[in-house]
């Protein structure tokens, strides 16, 4: 059986996540319960997810699903549906779609002449609406061969992996098998020009055989010091 609060909380998750598609925060789960102080919150979700009604999406800071509610949450909705005493939620039941999630963050990608791309095991929590499907990575931009298109040296690069990409995209092109670089792509006869957005700087072109496609460019992060 679920505490008064406990019911509380999993009906106001629920609602929210139906609502909007987004889980509550744990500021507006206090609120909503009238609690003092946002442990209480954190000892009601331990407390839920031990009962396993609720979980935590993988990668994310504070996103939560709710896997089953008490029976007379279901009855409420369809009398005739609920049995035993608790019971899985319909398939369709929405989890939270944007909070944040944790990628790895590779060193950097030089936006200018070609440098090492760093490999490291940090990590840039993103909000998860600047994602789409797909596997990502981070990179921190590196130079201003690329001020053209809104990437500036310190930003961090949202990176999709991939292997192939079309004509004037952005991509993440590794050359010669040791350096990294973020240019717009073109392929031209049998080799690979990779284009700055920058009227100073020349186009690079490399044989086709020098330069790897490791993914194209999602997103964009800021930080305002």
């Amino acid at each position: 059986m679920l505490t008064a609060k406990q019911h509380e909380l999993l009906l106001f998750i629920q609602k929210r996540l139906e609502e909007s598609g987004i889980s509550p925060s744990f500021e507006e789960m206090k609120e909503a319960l009238d609690l003092k102080s946002k442990s209480g919150v954190h000892r009601l979700i331990s407390a839920l997810e031990e009962r396993g009604f609720i979980g935590r999406l993988p990668n994310r800071a504070r996103a939560l699903e709710v896997l089953k509610q008490p029976e007379d949450v279901i009855t409420s909705r369809a009398a005739n549906d609920a049995v035993g005493s608790v019971t899985t939620p319909p398939a369709s039941t929405p989890q939270a779609a944007n909070d944040v999630i944790e990628i790895p963050l590779h060193g950097k990608i030089a936006a200018g002449a070609p440098i090492e791309a760093l490999e490291g095991n940090q990590v840039l929590p993103v909000p998860a609406a600047l994602l789409g499907s797909g596997d990502h990575y981070a990179l921190e931009v590196s130079g201003d061969s690329m001020i053209e298109a809104g990437i500036f040296d310190g930003d961090f690069a949202l990176v999709k992996r991939a292997n192939t990409a079309r004509d004037g995209e952005i991509v993440v092109a590794l050359v010669r098998g040791e350096e990294a670089t973020l240019k717009y792509l073109h392929h031209d006869g049998g080799n690979i020009r990779l284009d700055p957005a920058n009227a100073a700087l020349d186009p690079q072109v490399y044989n086709d055989a020098e330069v790897e496609v490791q993914g194209k460019l999602a997103g964009l992060l800021r930080r305002y010091n």
